[in-house]
């Protein structure tokens, strides 16, 4: 039975192959994306989802490790939740509430922006940066909450997929190093309406 992995690697599990992001290159995009927006200087958290999950520990990695490069920029902290909207809002507002000195959020993944009035500072006040652009995100962008969007191409998880499982089952071919990256797409205020129609495109 053939294997293969998308969104995130198992790569002691004997499959073929990985479908999806560089989770490393994604977090050093996130911290990099936001040290822009926040001018070199401020003091930075890290949204980070479950502390066990392999993708996510690297994307935490790779903000880290962009961060070093930013002399004036501290990162506070990671901070982990239960991934539901609800505890990531919850723990965003935990957070500033401890921190409010706080200027920017390296969000890895985008569990707290899927709840209405998440983020309770005034737009522009915070920087922040977060991984997915999913429709409930879309709204935070619009509102200046949220400086920028890193799509991960949802759609083509499955499509790609089940391309790379048939070119292996009829071809035996199989992509370098077993690896096929994805992109993530840029999403800002400039151009958020016209990514919001991929979801009309998309939706089942």
């Amino acid at each position: 039975v053939k294997v293969l992995c998308f969104d995130s690697d198992a790569p002691e599990s004997g499959r073929f192959a990985y479908h999806g992001i560089d989770d490393i290159q994604c977090g050093k995009r996130v911290m990099s994306e936001l040290a822009a927006q926040m001018n070199g200087q401020g003091k930075v958290a890290i949204l980070a989802g479950n502390q066990t999950a392999p993708n996510l520990q690297k994307r935490t990695q790779g903000v880290r490790e962009e961060a070093a490069q930013y002399p004036g920029i501290t990162i506070v902290d990671t901070y982990y939740h239960k991934e539901t909207p609800q505890d990531a809002a919850a723990k965003v507002e935990q957070v500033m509430q401890a921190n409010p000195d706080i200027t920017g959020w390296a969000m890895i993944g985008g569990w707290a922006l899927f709840t209405s009035n998440a983020l309770k500072w005034e737009p522009g006040t915070v920087k922040c940066v977060s991984v997915d652009a999913l429709p409930a995100e879309l709204s935070y962008l619009r509102s200046g909450h949220v400086q920028v969007l890193l799509a991960q191409r949802v759609y083509e998880w499955g499509y790609r997929s089940v391309d790379l499982l048939l070119d292996n089952i009829l071809n035996g071919n199989v992509p370098p190093n077993g690896m096929d990256i994805s992109e993530l797409d840029r999403v800002t205020k400039d151009n958020v309406d016209e990514y919001a129609k991929n979801w009309e495109k998309w939706k089942p």
